[in-house]
């Protein structure tokens, strides 16, 4: 039997067909500012010749700069930040933070395979980098990373609470948990925190994901307790009654890129939708400073792209 196929179908398919073997169109486009020397306050103005179908525009501040739109690894100082508090019994010990860039991955939780990886971890102690809370709650200072960092290998970062038969467990609360790429141009990106892996987090305005905390028991029936996006919490034996056995708790997060950054982003001004007769383009600076306006143009169909770029240096006085 013969198939009736939609007429709309049949036009998209050959003009699909044909596309590819049209030529993109060719591109002359040229940017230039009626002033590059401005007063904070003072609107820039750019005047672009050409008929582009697409342009983007990198203003130059951090996060919207064109040689950088690309990039998502930097060499910076990685710092890990935290709050603790400590409540119950007084057992010493009791809560370690490591660090790994050999740990294979949490399985399933509280498996034989996820115990085994977790031993197998090659884990480095670092407690001794942190303050911890022996009592109210106290920040951890800034540890600095940057020793985790070079071998270019992502790391896992654990909080190892053990508690020992006996006497009560010492009870621990992690918050404000982040781990932070600062850079040497003073740009510092958030790559790890304390939300859930599909929870978005921003770096001038580029999303990214922090990849989120697991628990895994390895013995003892204690577990981490995780509140995405607000706390790690671990109680145990809350008596001497009741701590008949030792334990071994974990709360592991990563893999972590400690060398993690986001792309800067452009800005779309002009879509192929669009005449050039909304130009010429404004843009305000918010602060006084040295900025490389960058404007990206191309033409495009299904053959092929063609694209220009033009940048125009900007100063902005007090």
């Amino acid at each position: 039997m013969k198939k009736n196929i939609p007429a709309f179908i049949v036009s998209l398919a050959l003009l699909s067909a044909c596309s590819k073997d049209l030529p993109v169109k060719s591109l002359s486009f040229t940017a230039a500012a009626t002033n590059t020397t401005l007063q904070l306050g003072d609107t820039a103005i750019f005047n672009f010749t050409g008929e582009p179908d697409f342009i983007s525009f990198y203003s130059g501040e951090t996060g919207h700069r064109y040689a950088y739109r690309n990039r998502t690894t930097a060499e910076g100082k990685p710092v890990l930040s935290f709050t603790s508090a400590r409540a119950n019994g007084n057992q010493s010990n009791s809560l370690q933070l490591m660090i790994s860039s050999g740990f294979t991955g949490v399985k399933t939780e509280d498996t034989a395979a996820t115990v085994a990886a977790i031993q197998a971890g090659n884990w480095t102690d670092i407690t001794s980098r942190a303050i911890l809370s022996t009592g109210s709650a106290k920040p951890s200072g800034e540890i600095d990373l940057s020793d985790f960092a070079g071998s270019g290998k992502p790391v896992y970062i654990a909080f190892r609470h053990n508690g020992y038969k006996g006497s009560a467990y010492s009870k621990w609360t992690i918050t404000e948990f982040e781990v932070t790429n600062n850079l040497p141009d003073n740009t510092s990106y958030l790559i790890a925190n304390m939300a859930a892996p599909t929870t978005e987090i921003l770096n001038y305005g580029v999303s990214t994901y922090s990849p989120g905390f697991v628990a895994a028991t390895v013995t003892g029936p204690y577990k981490w307790v995780i509140s995405a996006g607000k706390s790690l919490v671990i109680t145990g034996a809350t008596s001497p009654a009741t701590a008949t056995d030792d334990s071994e708790n974990w709360a592991i997060i990563g893999p972590i890129d400690l060398r993690k950054v986001t792309p800067d982003l452009g800005l779309p001004i002009k879509m192929i939708s669009e005449n050039m007769e909304k130009f010429p383009f404004k843009y305000q600076y918010p602060a006084a400073g040295s900025y490389e306006a960058t404007f990206e143009a191309s033409n495009a169909n299904a053959g092929g792209v063609k694209s220009a770029v033009q940048s125009v240096k900007i100063t902005v006085n007090e």
